[in-house]
């Protein structure tokens, strides 16, 4: 580092579903920065933003919102036709990664495998009539199924369905968060996320966590709820298995063209097979985390390596 990014603008709150987990995850990232001697400010997005933006003038600017607000590209794109640098994937990228349909098309594409699916609008649901729909999946896609909004995270609006009946159900459920619903193979084995770093010399696939909540389902609640979930640092994989699925990680990230940070979460059969459930373009940063788990599992300080990306932030702006 050449200590050239002196002050960061970190964005968290908005007003999408994760308001609460974007503002845990940027008072950690402000924490982390301001403790490796970088001047923070931490700014709830409103409509006086860009107008803030440009008379600050921040060195970098660090978008820390979950959900739509911050994920699904459009925030990204008006900082890229600002000029403004910022941390994390560009427009393009977070818009595919954020389609967890397309982010499944694309991770198939680079050869990585993927439980079998099917995307399903509200619309089609209703004019199709919901049984009848739900009925000529079921031969294809038998339970046990998960069902979630095609777009989202933090587990909102997921139910794990092990009987046809539940199906219903689920849909309102998932639709409730966004007007396509995915309905996905349930794979049993082993759930893991592994988070990608790039500071500039390429991805790098941190330790994969193994994630076992004490309810048996990883939800919101045992997301962010400390003592809800057990995790083990590495996982608990053979090594040419762990290598496996450090290197698939690594291909989702290249495939959607991700920058800087991601966290591929994938489930490992017993056959030793990784399959890829999703990409996430902002990966949780709160104290109950699995990026920031892995960063500390991997020995690096996190002051450190958040200055690190805003570094390389700054300069591919410069070099652009």
């Amino acid at each position: 580092m050449n200590g050239a990014v002196r002050s960061v603008v970190v964005l968290a709150g908005g007003i999408s579903h994760e308001r609460d987990v974007s503002l845990r995850s940027g008072r950690r990232v402000a924490d982390s920065l301001a403790g490796h001697g970088i001047q923070v400010e931490l700014r709830d997005p409103d409509a006086s933003l860009f107008a803030y933006l440009r008379e600050r003038r921040p060195d970098v600017v660090w978008p820390a919102l979950h959900g739509a607000s911050g994920e699904d590209g459009a925030l990204r794109g008006l900082l890229e036709f600002a000029g403004i640098p910022f941390v994390g994937s560009r427009s393009e990228a977070a818009r595919l990664a954020w389609d967890k349909p397309t982010g499944k098309t694309l991770a198939r594409r680079a050869g990585v495998s993927t439980p079998p699916s099917i995307a399903l609008p509200r619309d089609a649901f209703r004019e199709l009539s919901a049984t009848s729909v739900l009925e000529a999946i079921a031969d294809e896609l038998p339970v046990p199924v998960v069902v979630k909004p095609a777009r989202g995270g933090s587990a909102q609006g997921v139910t794990i369905v092990s009987d046809a009946a539940d199906l219903p159900r689920a849909m309102v459920d998932a639709y409730t968060y966004g007007d396509v619903a995915l309905l996905e193979q349930k794979i049993v084995g082993t759930e893991i996320a592994i988070g990608i770093i790039d500071s500039g010399d390429g991805p790098v696939a941190l330790p994969a966590i193994e994630i076992v909540p004490r309810s048996g389902v990883y939800s919101f609640e045992a997301r962010y709820n400390a003592g809800e979930t057990r995790f083990f640092v590495p996982a608990r994989l053979t090594e040419d298995v762990a290598a496996r699925a450090s290197a698939e990680a690594v291909a989702v990230h290249r495939a959607l063209g991700m920058r800087h940070l991601s966290r591929v979460d994938m489930i490992v059969d017993a056959a030793g097979t990784p399959w890829f459930l999703e990409a996430n373009v902002l990966p949780g940063l709160t104290e109950t985390s699995l990026l920031p788990q892995a960063l500390e599992a991997a020995g690096h300080d996190l002051g450190w390596v958040y200055s690190a990306l805003a570094e390389a932030a700054l300069r591919e702006s410069l070099a652009s």
